[in-house]
C-alpha cells in the first residue's frame, strides 16, 4: 500500500495485543504475507482470549513475547507499533536510539484517502461520535464509525476510498504522539483525568490538543467556547473555526419539534441531560458541513438511542427507577447526572479507582441534592465521604451511607433504602479499576443484580 512500503524491510514489533493490536497484526499480515511479525503484551498468554491465542497458534511467522518481561525485547526492533494504553514513560527505559515508535492511529491518518472526522473530549465523545455517524448515514453518505466506539481503523484502511468518511473517536492516548491531525476535528471539553498516566493536567491537555495542532487552513475545527482550555486550544490551529452553541441546538430542536422531549420528558429526543445539547450541536454542524438536509439531521437525532452505561435507563423494579451511568469516571460527569435526573435521585453509588481527583464540587452537589442514601466503593468512596464531611453545612444533612466491596451487596442495600417512585443511580465519579475489569463490567453487574433482586 502506498505510504507503507517503508515497513516492508523493517523489523516490526506490535506492542499490546488486545483489540487494536490484533487488528494491526491482521493489517500487516495482509500487507506482508511472508514477513515475520513480533507481538508483545504484558499480559500472560493465558490471559488472552481464545481467539487471540488461536491466531498465535496458527501463524508460523509470529514471534510472541508475553508477561511482565516482554518489554525487555523492545530494544530488538526497529519499528514499534504501540497500543495507546501503554504509557511512554513505561516504555522509555527500554528504547534505543533510532527506533521508530508509531501507532495504529498515526498509520491511519497518514495513509487514509478519505475524510476523517476526529472527536475528542474528556466526556461525551462516544455519544457525539455516534450521533455524527448516524447523521451522515441518514444523509446517504458512506460513513464509518471507528476508534474506541467503533471498529479498529486499520481493518478498514486497505479498502478505504476517497468518498469514505471515518468518524473517529480519539482518546488522549491515541492523540498524544500524532504529527498529523484530522481534517475535521472536534474538541468538546476537558477535565482532569488520566493524571496517573500523564503526571499533570498540562501534559494531558497537550495530548488532547493534537486533535487540531497539525491542521491545514482548509480544515475545520469545531470547539466548545465555554471551556477555557478548549477555547485556548482554538488558537493553535490554522483550520476554519466553528464555535459550538448549545442554544442554537436547542432552537434547532424546537424547529424540528423535538425540544419538548429533550431530557426524557415526552419521549421525542431520548438523550438525557442538557449537557447533551453540546453533543447534538456538534452533529448538527457537521451534518451541515457535509451537506446533509436539515430534515434528515433532525430525523437522525430523533432516532438516536442513548449508548449503554451513559445515563442508561436500566429499568424499573419494585417501583424504583434505576439508571446506569457507569462511564461517569470523573466528578463532573456525576454532577451532570444529578442535573439531568433532578430531585428524584434518592440513592447513588459512588467511588472507585483513585486517580487523585478533587471531589469538593461533587460533595457540594450531593449536599444540595435530595439524595438520602450513599453507597461507596473503594477506594475513592472514603475520599468522597470525607469531602462531604469537610463542607460546613454537612452537619445539616443526614445520609444513610454504606461502604461495600461488591456490587451484589450494594444493590441489595439500594433496594432496602430507596422508596417507590424514586431513582437509584450508579454514577461513581471514579474509574472502575480495582473491583471491576472496566466500566462495562461495573455497569453490567449493576444491571444483573437489580434484575435479580427486582424479581424477588
Amino acid at each position: 500500500m502506498k505510504g507503507l512500503d517503508w515497513l516492508k524491510d523493517k523489523n516490526l514489533l506490535i506492542l499490546g495485543f488486545a483489540r487494536e493490536g490484533v487488528d494491526t497484526f491482521h493489517f500487516l499480515r495482509r500487507l506482508f504475507p511472508g514477513k515475520v511479525l513480533a507481538v508483545a503484551d504484558q499480559s500472560s498468554l493465558k490471559q488472552l482470549s481464545d481467539d487471540t491465542r488461536e491466531i498465535i497458534r496458527k501463524d508460523s511467522r509470529i514471534k510472541s513475547f508475553f508477561g511482565p518481561d516482554c518489554l525487555n525485547r523492545v530494544g530488538d526492533y526497529e519499528v514499534i507499533i504501540k497500543s495507546p494504553g501503554i504509557p511512554p514513560k513505561v516504555l522509555k527505559p527500554y528504547l534505543k536510539k533510532g527506533q521508530i515508535i508509531t501507532s495504529q492511529t498515526e498509520i491511519f491518518l497518514e495513509n487514509c484517502p478519505g475524510k476523517i472526522i476526529g472527536v475528542t473530549g474528556t466526556k461525551g465523545k462516544s455519544t457525539t461520535t455516534s450521533l455524527i455517524y448516524e447523521v451522515l448515514k441518514e444523509g446517504g453518505l458512506k460513513a464509518h464509525l471507528v476508534g474506541n466506539i467503533g471498529k479498529p481503523v486499520l481493518s478498514l484502511l486497505l479498502k478505504a476510498k476517497k468518498e469514505d468518511i471515518f468518524v473517529y473517536e480519539l482518546s488522549s492516548h491515541q492523540l498524544m504522539s500524532l504529527k498529523k491531525s484530522p481534517s475535521v476535528a472536534v474538541f468538546l471539553n476537558i477535565y482532569p483525568e488520566h493524571l496517573d498516566y500523564y503526571g499533570s493536567f498540562d501534559k494531558y491537555l497537550k495530548a488532547k490538543q493534537n486533535i487540531c495542532r497539525h491542521q491545514k487552513s482548509s480544515d475545520f475545527f469545531l470547539f466548545n467556547p465555554e471551556g477555557k482550555d478548549v477555547k485556548k486550544t482554538a488558537l493553535l490551529t490554522r483550520a476554519k473555526k466553528i464555535s459550538l452553541d448549545s442554544k442554537k441546538a436547542e432552537r434547532f430542536l424546537g424547529k424540528s419539534r423535538l425540544h419538548q422531549g429533550f431530557g426524557g420528558q415526552g419521549g421525542r429526543v431520548r438523550l438525557l441531560g442538557r449537557f447533551n445539547l453540546l453533543n447534538i450541536a456538534t452533529a448538527i454542524e457537521i451534518g451541515r458541513l457535509f451537506g446533509v438536509e436539515e430534515s434528515l439531521i433532525a430525523k437522525a437525532i430523533r432516532a438516536f438511542k442513548p449508548l449503554p452505561h451513559r445515563l442508561e435507563p436500566a429499568g424499573e423494579y419494585r417501583g424504583i427507577k434505576f439508571y446506569n451511568d457507569s462511564l461517569a469516571t470523573i466528578p463532573e460527569a456525576t454532577v451532570a447526572a444529578f442535573d439531568a435526573l433532578g430531585e428524584d435521585v434518592q440513592t447513588i453509588f459512588l467511588g472507585g479507582f483513585d486517580r487523585g481527583l478533587d471531589f469538593k464540587n461533587l460533595a457540594r452537589k450531593i449536599l444540595s441534592s435530595q439524595v438520602e442514601t450513599l453507597i461507596f466503593f473503594p477506594t475513592t468512596g472514603k475520599k468522597i465521604w470525607q469531602a462531604i464531611l469537610n463542607e460546613k453545612w454537612s452537619k445539616e444533612r443526614f445520609f444513610n451511607h454504606f461502604f461495600v466491596d461488591t456490587m451484589k451487596e450494594g444493590v441489595k442495600l439500594a433496594f432496602e433504602h430507596t422508596s417507590k417512585g424514586k431513582i437509584c443511580l450508579l454514577s461513581c465519579a471514579s474509574p472502575s479499576f480495582g473491583l471491576f475489569k472496566d466500566y462495562r463490567e461495573r455497569g453490567d453487574l449493576f444491571k444483573k443484580f437489580i434484575r435479580r433482586h427486582g424479581r424477588t
